[in-house]
């Protein structure tokens, strides 16, 4: 307790970069692409959107699609608060959703059970809500590694990050039309932001070529089904 306390005090607190939340990018058949989240979706950790999640995924799947994306995070998001964010948003249609949740979850001793029941939850309004086909998991980063935690605290949330990762891994074998992507980061800290907490730009890029490949073979696979 005393070092996440010291920890909160001491980690500067990283803006979420400029740049907008929303566009259209490339050429192709249409993408409709929603990504949802914590201040990791946001991009927290670089200075503009085009070095974030958001802009290296457009451009990633802009090479094949006419990408129209949306940025739906914000910094400190817990699972309940994306279902509360999604439960409150107008309804939209979106073909492929990448979700980052569960850091805050950790942190904030959120149960594993009760944020599995939140997960499914947000897959629930994905589908129903958003007509959403593709939820790709992004499993909550190796924090066993974050340079901006003491230890014994890193090994503590590097476990929970570890669980969590293992229920969210089940619980998308079960889940329709949800994939868990866990992209492997380098161990350099290099690829983290200033604040050893969130991902730098060289992260983000390896981020969102690993489940810009997830999107592009569902795609692929979901087409003959389609016709």
């Amino acid at each position: 307790m005393v070092q996440g306390l010291y920890v909160r005090l001491v980690t500067p607190r990283l803006p979420e970069p400029s740049g907008a939340r929303s566009g259209v990018c490339g050429s192709g058949p249409p993408l409709s692409l929603l990504i949802l989240g914590d201040s990791a979706a946001a991009g927290v950790g670089v200075m503009t959107q085009d070095e974030a999640l958001s802009g290296r995924l457009a451009a990633v799947l802009g090479s094949q699609f006419r990408v129209s994306w949306k940025l739906m995070a914000r910094t400190g998001n817990r699972a309940k608060d994306i279902v509360s964010m999604l439960a409150a948003a107008s309804p939209e249609r979106f073909d492929a959703v990448v979700t980052s949740i569960g850091v805050n979850d950790v942190t904030h001793g959120t149960g594993l059970g009760a944020w599995i029941d939140q997960q499914g939850r947000i897959a629930e309004l994905l589908r129903a809500k958003f007509q959403v086909r593709h939820v790709i998991l992004s499993g909550v980063p190796p924090m066993h590694l974050f340079p901006a935690l003491p230890q014994p605290l890193r090994w503590y949330l590097g476990e929970r990050a570890k669980r969590f990762n293992g229920a969210l891994m089940v619980f998308a074998q079960s889940c329709s039309g949800c994939e868990f992507a866990a992209p492997d980061f380098p161990r350099e800290p290099a690829t983290m932001a200033t604040d050893g907490f969130h991902p730098g730009a060289r992260a983000y890029a390896m981020w969102a070529d690993h489940v810009g490949g997830v999107i592009r073979r569902r795609l692929r696979q979901a087409r003959p089904a389609s016709g």
